[in-house]
């Protein structure tokens, strides 16, 4: 581990947290969180989506606050589950990021510094190189029927203010199955600024996606998620 004096710290008058759903991470968490303990001062929550491994107590063991969930309930309400303990404790800011090894620790300071800034409500980490050529055309027919102009809308790899916290925090974006267009919908509708911030993204360290484990899956995700763009976008009538 680097020297405590070479991490990045936020300001210490403002209160944030690291929330990192978790499902059966636990060949790679122990090492992810080390690396983000060596590049940032921010406390860890790791959100335990009812894993059948020892991702839990191998998160607890590295100082990481896990929260347990009872129940599987997929990423995104894992997700929302830690964003609303941050409004409840009312957080100035939280970084959400996966448990997998895909997002790099070393480019968490590099997002929340516009946030902290009060440039934006929510910086989205941004890696469209990533994706494939399959990837990059789910990605174009998102933005058509969706509206949004984020270049990477299936980054899990973000900040929010105290003011997008409440938003997610809210009954609304429990109905969420993802936590792409439909929560950037919700931002946006609720007059967030959003900010892409280039980061760099490489292959998950365990396994393959277990969202996306199947054709069909991929099939039913898309159905879904090209049918809620069309029909919560942003209409041009309603925009005042």
């Amino acid at each position: 581990m680097q020297p405590s004096e070479t991490k990045w710290c936020s300001d210490p008058s403002a209160a944030g947290a690291i929330i990192m759903p978790a499902l059966n991470e636990e060949t790679v968490i122990k090492a992810l969180l080390a690396d983000i303990q060596s590049a940032v001062n921010l406390p860890v929550w790791v959100v335990d989506d009812c894993s059948a491994d020892r991702t839990a107590d191998r998160a607890a063991e590295c100082g990481a606050r896990v929260i347990s969930l009872p129940v599987q309930l997929g990423a995104w309400a894992a997700t929302q589950a830690g964003i609303r303990e941050a409004a409840s404790r009312g957080l100035e800011f939280v970084v959400t990021m996966d448990a997998d090894g895909q997002h790099n620790p070393s480019d968490i300071a590099a997002l929340v510094q516009p946030v902290m800034q009060g440039d934006c409500d929510v910086v989205i980490g941004s890696a469209p190189a990533r994706g494939s050529r399959l990837r990059r055309l789910a990605w174009r027919l998102m933005r058509l029927t969706s509206g949004l102009s984020c270049n990477d809308l299936t980054s899990g790899f973000r900040v929010l203010n105290k003011r997008a916290i409440q938003s997610l925090a809210g009954p609304r974006a429990s109905y969420l199955d993802y936590q792409d267009v439909g929560v950037l919908l919700l931002l946006e509708q609720a007059g967030m600024k959003m900010l892409e911030v280039p980061v760099t993204m490489p292959a998950r360290v365990n396994g393959k996606s277990r969202i996306f484990s199947s054709w069909l899956a991929v099939a039913s995700y898309m159905a879904h998620t090209l049918v809620l763009g069309t029909f919560k976008r942003r209409r041009p009538w309603s925009a005042g």
